[in-house]
């Protein structure tokens, strides 16, 4: 039996619990993969009486949790309570998501989970509880390095069958990109892009599309210099490293049908850039993937949505496609854990 996905709980008073129930209780009709939840058990009976799910909720190591996703959906109890109201977080909520996400890259990285999944959390609830990371995904890279000692150089993209794409810059406000915007940084996303397209996503020479930063790609330098001075020597270096790489280009054009025939990702350079089309594309069904850390992690392409949380009305798609997802690129990473060592150099 394949290991199972660890599936955190997120923010309990979102919509992560929520979305978690629907997914078991439709199991059979997504055929999902099995996963288990780190979460406190009293939480999810809780909503899952509120939502009207009959969802019977049994606690279970990792090894026992495939056994049980037939019966029961399987909780890893982590001995916190969770006790904040859909909608209203309170003083249990940073806690409990930070000691789940915790505890599922320990059990990745110990190697009795075969993926992360990350139910959303509320950053800013968290940076009142003093967590000091950007978002998940900085916060992910950290504890690999912790518990690993090998730093990882994380990237997010957010893909979908219509579309994938990967912000350079993030979670930073849009006046300050310019000053973040480097070569190297360009560089080292790409590289990771393209090497975790090929190893995971099985793609045998992924062509990178990478946006310009300025309107019309700077316009020869009469709409800003960036793209002249930062993003085209980045692309070049890429190139020269191998890597199929082209632009910048102009972004406006970018997103087309006939256009995302011609790439495999873009490469864009601020956070709205990248989540406005695919979020456009495919928002009930686009997959947060962290590319560049030594297991795999997915996240469904959404926030914790407060204003509906515990009403039954949130949509378990994204997080449907993200077990999916990690399930498959976890297969991808056992296959090649299993290639002798001639056949990998």
């Amino acid at each position: 039996m394949p290991r199972p996905l660890a599936l955190t709980l997120g923010e309990p008073a979102g919509i992560g619990p929520d979305i978690a129930l629907a997914a078991w209780a439709r199991r059979e009709e997504f055929d999902l993969p099995a996963f288990y939840i780190l979460a406190d058990p009293q939480c999810l009976s809780r909503r899952a009486a509120r939502l009207g799910l009959n969802v019977p909720v049994e606690v279970v190591t990792p090894g026992t949790a495939g056994a049980t996703f037939a019966r029961a959906l399987p909780v890893v109890a982590l001995g916190l309570a969770a006790t904040a109201e859909p909608g209203r977080p309170d003083g249990t909520s940073a806690a409990a998501a930070i000691a789940s996400i915790d505890r599922a890259v320990a059990d990745v990285i110990g190697g009795v989970a075969a993926a992360v999944v990350t139910n959303p959390v509320a950053k800013s609830v968290l940076y009142k509880a003093g967590f000091s990371d950007p978002g998940h995904t900085e916060y992910l890279a950290r504890l690999s390095f912790e518990q690993t000692g090998e730093p990882a150089w994380s990237v997010m993209m957010l893909w979908s069958p219509e579309v994938a794409v990967v912000p350079v810059t993030i979670h930073i406000p849009f006046k300050d990109v310019p000053e973040h915007l480097t070569r190297d940084l360009i560089f080292e996303t790409g590289r990771v892009v393209a090497r975790d397209l090929a190893e995971r996503f099985g793609i045998e020479r992924p062509r990178l599309a990478v946006a310009g930063l300025n309107p019309h790609a700077g316009e020869d330098g009469t709409l800003g210099k960036e793209d002249s001075l930062i993003v085209r020597p980045a692309i070049e270096r890429l190139q020269a490293d191998g890597i199929d790489a082209r632009g910048p280009l102009a972004a406006d054009t970018m997103f087309h049908e006939a256009a995302r025939k011609t790439y495999d990702a873009a490469l864009c350079m601020y956070h709205d850039q990248a989540l406005i089309p695919i979020k456009t594309l495919a928002f009930d069904h686009a997959v947060n993937v962290t590319l560049g850390l030594p297991f795999v992690r997915t996240s469904p392409d959404h926030g914790t949505a407060f204003d509906i949380a515990g009403t039954g009305k949130a949509s378990p798609a994204s997080l449907v496609a993200a077990l999916k997802l990690a399930a498959r690129l976890a297969a991808a990473d056992r296959r090649k854990q299993r290639k002798p060592a001639a056949a990998r150099a």
